[in-house]
């Protein structure tokens, strides 16, 4: 049986502007680039992944790029060594994203938030304002103001996928976020070696324990896998693609069915990772045949579901921006899309102040990811 949740100690969340402030990227021309380069050239030479060469006129003649603090609409001005230039990208209207969070656990150091499904954790692609990081930002900045306390910047420690829930761990301080990260970084570096435990986690700093709804009948009641994994270039991601790879590093998840359900023909499964490879949990259950129902990406095997060979060599399909000016989004299936039932249930951890305490969070289980007893549970009235 699943432990109690951890309370909420409050909610935090503000609703989202219609348009975000867009964004600037700014770059130095180097000697070697100023050799009778334009700003146009320059621009779709270096940064042939965001748009074509007529995206970045039509953006230089809208006077989103300066130089030298001056906006230039010529695409053909020839550019000088050492000269400053900035893109100003427009504000957009970013896709729907929930804002609330509930607060799990804090403390001076700690702070662990439920994250919803379909929020992104970090600025990146579409999402540059829509993201947990910002409404930490909101809500703290809102807070010191307010009390006129001291100015804290808490900060993610690890990612959670756009579509998975459940416990976001952040630091509020400096000291905190170096001893998280590494006991994050301990149990990544024990996997591969001769020191990793069968029992995840047994003597660990960290343990995390996640539950998901696999499709099929998972046949064996525990599996291991250690299946490494590594990138593949693939449209829409400009870093590349994380995928079950013999040749990428190495990766540890230990799954244990918790029910089958042979009529909808899933199993709920709870999984319990030692390393943090992304997307890691997905990959996993993908390779050995079973992956999460609904998701829209990974397929048996650990590799993408859709892969158009034809847009490999298609430079604007791998965009970081999603949908630029005169450019599609590829129709390929990207990492953050949702869609599939994957949550952050458990976290156990040694308090960072005092490491002979333990820290345990639980984050309320989404009523798919439930067992029958469970949401049977859920469902009795409470004794009188």
């Amino acid at each position: 049986m699943s432990p109690p949740p951890s309370p909420p100690q409050h909610r935090i969340g503000l609703p989202w502007p219609e348009l975000n402030d867009g964004l600037q990227y700014k770059d130095v021309v180097s000697s070697s680039e100023s050799e009778l380069t334009t700003v146009s050239e320059f621009y779709f030479t270096k940064y042939k992944s965001s748009a074509p060469l007529l995206g970045w006129i039509q953006r230089i003649q809208n006077g989103q790029i300066q130089i030298d603090g001056e906006a230039v609409k010529d695409p053909n001005t020839v550019l000088r060594s050492g000269s400053k230039l900035v893109y100003h990208r427009l504000p957009w209207k970013e896709p729907d994203t929930p804002y609330s969070l509930d607060i799990l656990y804090e403390d001076d150091d700690l702070i662990a938030l439920n994250k919803p499904s379909g929020l992104q954790v970090l600025p990146g692609g579409l999402f540059q304002q829509r993201t947990l990081l910002t409404q930490l930002q909101w809500w703290f900045g809102k807070k010191d103001t307010s009390t006129g306390a001291r100015e804290l910047h808490p900060v993610p420690v690890h990612r959670l996928g756009r579509g998975t829930s459940g416990i976001l761990l952040c630091a509020k301080t400096k000291l905190a976020k170096t001893k998280l990260a590494a006991y994050f970084a301990e149990g990544t570096s024990l996997v591969g070696s001769s020191n990793l435990d069968q029992d995840c986690g047994t003597g660990r700093k960290l343990s995390k324990i996640y539950r998901a709804l696999a499709d099929g009948l998972v046949e064996e009641d525990e599996v291991v896998i250690q299946q490494p994994i590594g990138v593949v270039r693939y449209p829409g991601v400009a870093k590349g693609l994380y995928v079950a790879s013999p040749e990428g590093k190495s990766a540890f998840s230990k799954v244990v069915v918790l029910e089958r359900d042979r009529k909808k023909n899933c199993t709920l499964v709870k999984v319990e990772i030692q390393s943090g490879r992304p997307h890691q949990i997905r990959i996993h259950l993908a390779y050995i045949g079973h992956p999460l129902v609904g998701d829209p990406l990974y397929v048996a095997g650990g590799q993408p579901k859709c892969f158009d060979t034809d847009l490999v060599d298609d430079a604007a399909a791998f965009a970081e921006d999603g949908i630029l000016q005169g450019v599609q989004k590829p129709n390929q299936s990207v990492p953050g899309d949702c869609g599939y039932h994957l949550h952050a249930h458990q976290v156990e951890l040694l308090n960072l102040l005092n490491t002979r305490k333990v820290v345990k969070i639980v984050a309320p289980l989404p009523t798919i990811l439930q067992t029958s007893s469970e949401a049977q549970e859920k469902s009795l009235p409470p004794a009188s």
